[in-house]
């Protein structure tokens, strides 16, 4: 893993003063409060910056949440941090003081006349120079292990989060309508295929399984949902971006999600991996959410705390391989391998990510509220985490064809997990302090120029979407056949053309 992480010399930092001004429903945009350093540009970000003293002061309870998380942290992981630890804080000592003698005997060369004295002292000075050549490569080495263990750690998590697995998610609140009654009739495939609106025949024809075409009034649905998402966004103060779909496995790797999961048997790609012919280019892969490109926006900078917060919501494609594993949420649009997706991202002072994890999650209530299909929200358990959220909310629709409530949304607060390894980070104001008690793994007082919070939530993942109204929007003849779709009027103003089959209600 340390393998794909750059030295610390190799790379340079950029720091950008920015002010992120919000304008209400016009949205927002960057300023510079001052003309930002210029450095050298790289595309290599600096190695993450982990709290190595926290976790040697917590191994304790790193240790129980790991295994609340379920997370596949190597037996031991935890004391060998806190032993490698402690060996980089002697061998950084032993070079301090090898580099304060080297320097010592240079001002003594400048001093001395006698010539056999003097190279009695270079003698001594190409020893020292050998000793501190052999301490930096075993630093080095040691910081390459260090790092390796400490980032298979998983985020702290919230207090108030219920453990265990799925099953043992907690359900905040239900919205819309009372749902109604589960019917195979209500299959979302065998009435797109009614009424000629999904092909998943030519998508498998022409990619594979878990793929498909959109066609006419299904194709103008996600069109719709997306401008329609897009809007309340907009007047919630979120700057629009449209990101790319390729990325970094590095960028990939330090928003938390793994390019190619080793721990699984046998080990799978979790991404698509873009193949190259130079082998010196980094390896890139397909995004499987926007969160990725957005996080890595904001890689390697250095805010104002009166910009904060910063708040995107950005389009983009979202590759999953995993997608096609067997099993029932495989059918039709649930689980596919590629779909759009509308992400709400935000980067917040480290005071303020609960209450921006309650602003994101109220923008989706207004979202899902508008699309009149019953849906709950749920504080999701330990064991459905993944690696970077501190807390996790999902929200599911109501899907009777499948029979069953299905995850439509999610809202994850990061805390400081991603910044830290991406290097996104914020000035404090003069005299201000944070108000936020100290975490279980540390009770060091806050820097003065500390990591951001990050958050992400899902705005619209379209196949869903489509999936909960259809399901709960088909029509019916006499004899049961599907002959058309009930969609919510809030969708009309961005839907483009007329249809036979659509009514709006």
């Amino acid at each position: 893993m340390s393998s794909l992480l750059p030295s610390l010399s190799h790379c340079c930092q950029r720091q950008h003063f920015s002010f992120f001004l919000q304008h209400g429903s016009k949205g927002s945009r960057f300023l510079s409060t001052k003309t930002p350093e210029v450095l050298p540009v790289t595309a290599v970000l600096p190695k993450p910056r982990l709290d190595y003293r926290a976790i040697s002061e917590s191994i304790v309870y790193k240790s129980h949440n790991a295994f609340n998380r379920k997370a596949p942290l190597p037996i031991g992981a935890l004391q060998s941090v806190a032993c490698h630890y402690a060996e980089q804080k002697e061998l950084s000592s032993k070079l301090g003081l090898k580099r304060h003698a080297r320097s010592n005997l240079g001002e003594k060369m400048r001093r001395i006349k006698d010539r056999v004295e003097k190279q009695a002292v270079l003698e001594e000075a190409k020893l020292i120079k050998a000793e501190v050549a052999e301490l930096e490569q075993k630093l080095v080495a040691v910081e390459d292990v260090l790092l390796g263990l400490a980032l298979q750690i998983p985020n702290d998590t919230h207090p108030d989060a219920p453990i265990g697995p799925e099953e043992a998610g907690v359900v905040l609140s239900t919205h819309g309508p009372d749902p109604i009654a589960a019917s195979g009739n209500r299959d979302h495939m065998n009435i797109g295929r009614a009424l000629g609106i999904l092909d998943f025949e030519a998508g498998a024809a022409v990619t594979g399984s878990s793929w498909y075409y959109l066609l006419g009034e299904a194709a103008l649905l996600e069109m719709a949902l997306i401008n329609y998402a897009l809007s309340i966004a907009l007047k919630h103060g979120f700057r629009f971006v449209t990101t790319p779909d390729v990325v970094r496995a590095d960028i990939a790797l330090r928003c938390g999600f793994q390019p190619r999961d080793q721990n699984a048997d046998p080990p799978v790609s979790q991404m698509y991996h873009i193949a190259s012919s130079n082998p010196s280019h980094p390896e890139l892969v397909l995004s499987g959410t926007a969160e990725i490109p957005l996080g890595g926006m904001f890689a390697n900078q250095l805010f104002t705390e009166q910009a904060l917060p910063l708040k995107v919501v950005g389009l983009g494609r979202s590759f999953r391989a995993e997608a096609g594993a067997r099993g029932a949420d495989t059918r039709g649009l649930y689980r596919v391998h590629q779909f759009s997706k509308l992400e709400l991202f935000v980067v917040c002072g480290e005071d303020a990510s609960e209450q921006a994890m309650e602003d994101i999650s109220n923008v989706q209530l207004e979202i899902f509220e508008g699309l009149r299909f019953p849906f709950r929200v749920l504080d999701m358990p330990t064991e459905e985490l993944g690696a970077s959220a501190y807390r996790k909310y999902d929200m599911e629709a109501w899907m009777p064809g499948r029979g069953s409530w299905g995850e439509i949304s999610s809202t994850s607060n990061c805390t400081d997990y991603q910044a830290r390894r991406l290097h996104i980070r914020y000035r404090r104001s003069s005299g201000t302090t944070s108000h936020t008690p100290p975490s279980p793994a540390s009770i060091h007082p806050a820097p003065a120029i500390p990591f951001a919070h990050t958050l992400n939530g899902t705005a619209a993942a379209i196949p869903r979407l489509i999936v909960a109204l259809i399901e709960n929007g088909a029509r019916f003849d006499e004899e049961g056949k599907p002959v058309g779709l009930d969609l919510p009027s809030t969708l009309k103003p961005f839907w483009h053309g007329t249809s036979s089959i659509i009514r709006w209600t």
